[in-house]
């Protein structure tokens, strides 16, 4: 299992009189991961190289430094560090000594590297989502076993017999929640289908 960020993270350095600064956040979508870009990319700076992971899901760009110098290598440090679901822009000041290829790969690869490096780590969580049905006598119950199971309600909505609820907690926790519930209500709550990953 990967980890994410637990806040942004941000680190500069100076290589050959460029300045380098690397901006990282945790990002859930790529949508996310492009605003996070925009929002951060200096636009009085020579570059704002960045690359994103999230899942199978990832893109890269090297804003006009020669290709493959930038936007790949700070994928490659994001994949180093073993981490998912993040955005990193290494924003580049030029310092009037050219780089070469070779510099230009350690310069951006290394800034994002270093800045996850000593950022501050939070384990992904597989999550599953769960539909139940249970009575209104049994609502209270319902209620206190998703809190102590950390369940988040996502929806709740009603009909005549009772409660249809749609929650989201870590998978691991799914069939000790289905346990509580069967145990306090006397196997009234009814699971409307199986666990979806999300």
């Amino acid at each position: 299992m990967s980890d994410t960020l637990a806040q942004p993270a941000q680190l500069e350095r100076v290589v050959k009189h460029s300045r380098f600064l690397a901006l990282a956040a945790a990002v859930e979508a790529p949508a996310q991961a492009m605003a996070f870009v925009q929002r951060v990319g200096e636009p009085t700076a020579t570059h704002n190289c960045w690359a994103y992971r999230i899942g199978e899901d990832y893109r890269s760009s090297d804003d006009g430094e020669p290709a493959g110098t930038a936007g790949r290598p700070i994928l490659a440090a994001i994949d180093g560090q073993g981490y998912d679901r993040v955005a990193v822009v290494v924003t580049r000041w030029y310092g009037g000594i050219k780089l070469g290829a070779g510099g230009l790969v350690r310069a951006y690869g290394g800034t994002a590297a270093e800045c996850l490096r000593t950022a501050m780590r939070q384990p992904l969580i597989a999550h599953a989502t769960l539909r139940l049905h249970c009575g209104f006598d049994d609502l209270g119950l319902v209620h206190a076993a998703l809190a102590q199971h950390g369940a988040e309600k996502l929806d709740e909505g009603f009909d005549p017999k009772g409660a249809l609820l749609r929650v989201r907690l870590p998978a691991d926790r799914c069939a000790a929640l289905k346990i509580q519930l069967r145990d306090a209500t006397r196997d009234r709550v009814r699971f409307i289908d199986p666990p979806a990953a999300g």
